[in-house]
């Protein structure tokens, strides 16, 4: 699916007036009339980001999608290097319109191996305009003081040349309000014809709630994030100002409302004259029909939603004086549980009050909760938020409301929290047709406003709901797509930002991806060939922040944070380089040597990509078969390489440190220090060590000459056919083709992983050769196992389809 689905929920109508600027950043072109600015500041991580959503791909068969992807199609001819700006305008009769916006360059758009595309320029056009078609698409474009414009109107781009266009300051202090490190942010006007409402309510339309949102939106694979700033100019205008001189307060009605309900709406004051006051002058009364004494000492109020059903809550701070104030509604028509309900004959007093936010005006009977009070028409409501609030099974004690509140504030002036129900309802006002698609995963979804200085702070999220894992469950957390296949294992990096793990992965078109562990990719570069080996991480400015760092055939990339080349690398190579990257850091203080291997020679760099002169080491007698390796055994370093038939263990400057008494025909399998001892294997499969002084000791461990190897300092794992050996105990699988052995030593315990590619199952096994439970599970490459963000569960990571990543959590 592609990326542009989202924009079905953000459309509408932004205005471009008042003063002159000159125009030198893409908002400057943005259109009049426009209908809605989308802003992204990595494109390719735009599509990918949504191509992974879960939430997103459920709109992808609705007619107003596929319309728009078939009009957007051209946008993906785009690579990008800045920002980039997606502006729909909306003429009065005319159907909808896009324009695209961002810097210039060499590499944007490139169409020579395009069949379907075709360019010509605009003969009655005074201007430099090109006419493109790409496949049904038509599109007009063109460049104007570096700055590349194309649109679906010709009117747009000749219009783009006027000089005198005038913008609106206030526009460009909204942009700059947005973040370039979330997925998309999104400017957005409020009348609109499309984006209608966020509220169940009819009477909460967005067109009357404020001016203008500027949202960050994070899309991941089950959630969406939103986070931004709206206000409205007119106080008396938009609703949203009718919290203007109130203070918000901690939301509270999600403790009283039943879990298996709709959700429910909370707004929140300080002082209710204030908003008494605000009320009046948005509905343009001079006073409140009714007598509001209630509300006096109340500081929430909520409304609670399930089917057609409505119930009114007061959050009280003084319950007596609450109670006071309905000493003349205390008619018990039952008793439930040992709670009283009483008649309630001002049923519209709720309406009256605080009406657009709340219309229900039939709330006939009342009980009290605590601190609660509770209105509605309806018995059976009344009693199940009474069972459902002494159980303790209400909205606050779920768990996916739990986890949504990870993401949100306590205390907000407005505050809505939606089932999968509600959330289908109010995402269908948005759309001129029927939605035929399931929400039911989505157990939580929130939207909050918490006012601030004539503005308000905007938090939303739709999440996928995670039920609470059993214990030693295997869970899968992630099937992440890419573009295309995947190259090479999945492995893990560290955010030096938040200390939790990230993915890296390259494809077979050579792209490197960097993905969150919440499935977002982060960023994706194109690479001048293949990953050797594994990625190391350094912190090549000693400051904490790390760089990825590894070798290709002919480059030696260091590569920042967010995916730009650190330089003067890469480093370019004529002949050919033939082993992973070695990193040494000799004393641990960040002075790296990088080894890069070619054929028989070894060349040490530092992190200046410069030859480390002291080091003298010229070639090895044949070619090296493996990374070289650095260990520390007592006081002293040892460089150690391998050939076919031979060992060359050396000190920091390339000099013969260790030379083995007896040579050997050894396999391809790396050197570990094993019992202060350099291992490794022979081609027969016997296992080779040699000492500090050069003894050489052989050991047949039964071996096939198809066999591998790893092992800690004291623990030792190999795997010939289908018996693996961990430490001193054998087990035999089932015949197949497996991986090496991953060895993992994490929370004092150490794991053991195997793949079996043709049957595609993983096996993980602890330090006594037993099986975990919930083992086998499928993958098809060697797992990368750690903890990964800040739980205490341990994650695995390991290529699934041919162009998908897993993420499974151990529980």
């Amino acid at each position: 699916m592609r990326f542009f689905c989202f924009s079905l929920l953000l459309l509408l109508t932004f205005s471009c007036t008042n003063t002159k600027t000159n125009r030198f950043q893409p908002i400057d072109y943005i259109p009049e009339n426009t209908s809605v600015v989308l802003k992204t500041s990595n494109l390719e991580s735009l599509k990918s980001s949504i191509n992974n959503s879960d939430l997103l791909k459920k709109f992808s068969k609705t007619k107003s999608y596929t319309n728009l992807e078939s009009q957007l199609e051209p946008i993906t001819l785009l690579k990008p290097k800045g920002d980039l700006l997606i502006c729909f305008s909306k003429p009065e009769t005319d159907s909808l319109e896009y324009t695209v916006i961002t810097k210039y360059d060499k590499q944007l758009v490139k169409t020579d191996s395009l069949p379907n595309y075709h360019a010509e320029q605009v003969v009655n056009s005074k201007q430099s305009i090109t006419k493109s078609t790409y496949n049904k698409s038509t599109f007009y474009s063109t460049v104007i003081d570096s700055m590349f414009i194309a649109s679906s109107s010709l009117n747009i781009i000749e219009a783009a040349f006027n000089n005198n266009i005038t913008q609106n300051e206030e526009l460009e202090k909204i942009y700059n309000t947005t973040s370039n490190d979330r997925t998309l942010s999104a400017l957005l006007k409020a009348d609109n014809p499309v984006l209608k409402s966020f509220f169940i309510e009819d009477t909460l339309a967005l067109s009357s709630f404020t001016n203008y949102l500027a949202v960050d939106i994070d899309v991941s694979q089950n959630e969406i994030y939103i986070n931004g700033i709206t206000k409205a100019n007119d106080s008396t205008k938009s609703l949203i100002n009718i919290f203007k001189n109130t203070v918000a307060q901690e939301n509270q009605i999600q403790n009283i409302t039943p879990s298996n309900t709709d959700g429910f709406l909370s707004f929140t004051f300080r002082n209710f004259e204030n908003l008494k006051t605000s009320l009046k002058a948005y509905k343009k009364q001079d006073s409140i029909p009714t007598n509001t004494e209630l509300f006096n000492n109340t500081v929430e109020v909520g409304v609670i939603y399930q089917d057609n059903d409505r119930a009114i809550v007061l959050n009280s701070i003084d319950v007596i004086a609450t109670e006071d104030v309905l000493i003349s509604e205390q008619n018990i028509i039952d008793t439930f549980r040992e709670t009283e309900i009483y008649s309630f004959s001002k049923s519209d007093i709720f309406s009256n009050t605080f009406s657009p936010l709340i219309t229900f005006n039939n709330a006939t009977k009342y009980c009290i909760l605590d601190n609660f009070f509770v209105f509605a028409d309806s018995m059976d409501f009344i009693q199940s938020i009474i069972t459902n609030y002494q159980n303790k099974t209400t909205l606050n004690e779920k768990d996916v409301f739990i986890q949504a509140k990870e993401q949100l504030v306590d205390a907000s002036s407005l505050m809505l929290v939606a089932n999968p129900a509600t959330l289908k309802q109010v995402v269908s006002k948005n759309f001129n047709e029927d939605l035929n698609i399931n929400v039911d995963d989505y157990n939580i979804s929130a939207l909050q406003f918490i006012y601030d200085n004539d503005f308000s702070h905007v938090n939303g999220i739709i999440k996928k709901g995670k039920a609470r894992a059993e214990e030693n469950a295997v869970s899968e957390e992630l099937n992440i797509k890419l573009d295309n296949d995947i190259l090479n294992s999945p492995q893990f990096v560290k955010n030096h930002i938040t200390g939790e793990k990230e993915i890296v992965v390259q494809d077979i078109k050579n792209n490197l991806y960097l993905i969150s562990n919440k499935g977002k990719i982060l960023w994706k570069k194109q690479l001048q060939g293949a990953v050797l080996g594994h990625i190391e991480q350094i912190d090549i400015y000693k400051n904490g922040r790390l760089q990825l760092t590894f070798a290709t055939p002919n480059r030696v990339y260091i590569i920042d944070r967010n995916g730009k080349d650190v330089s003067p690398f890469p480093m370019k190579f004529k002949d050919k380089i033939t082993q992973p990257l070695a990193v040494f850091d000799y004393d641990k203080n960040k002075n790296y040597r990088l080894l890069v291997t070619q054929g028989k020679h070894v060349l040490m760099y530092n992190d200046d990509a410069k030859l480390v002169k002291g080091f003298t080491f010229k070639s090895a007698d044949d070619a090296i078969i493996t990374t070289p390796k650095h260990f520390r055994i007592g006081t002293k370093d040892y460089i150690v390489l391998k050939t076919t038939d031979k060992l060359y263990i050396l000190d920091r400057t390339g000099k013969t440190r260790v030379k083995p008494k007896t040579s050997y025909a050894y396999s391809t399998e790396p050197v570990f220090v094993y019992n202060n001892t350099f291992t490794t294997t022979g081609v027969n499969g016997h296992l080779i060590s040699v000492d500090t002084k050069g003894n050489v000791a052989s050991k047949n461990l039964n071996l096939s000459e198809k066999h591998t190897l790893t092992t800690s300092t004291k623990s030792l794992v190999a795997q010939s056919e289908n018996k693996l050996t961990i430490k001193s105990k054998t087990i035999e699988l089932d015949y197949g083709n497996y991986t090496a052995p991953g060895f993992f030593y994490l929370n004092d315990k150490i794991y053991i992983s195997i793949t079996e590619l043709q049957t595609h199952k993983i096996y993980l096994f602890d330090s006594q050769a037993k099986l975990l439970p919930n083992f086998p599970v499928y993958g098809n490459s060697p797992i990368e196992l750690d903890n990964i963000n800040k739980d205490r569960n341990l994650e695995f990571v390991t290529k699934g389809e041919s162009n998908s990543i897993l993420l499974y959590q151990l529980n």
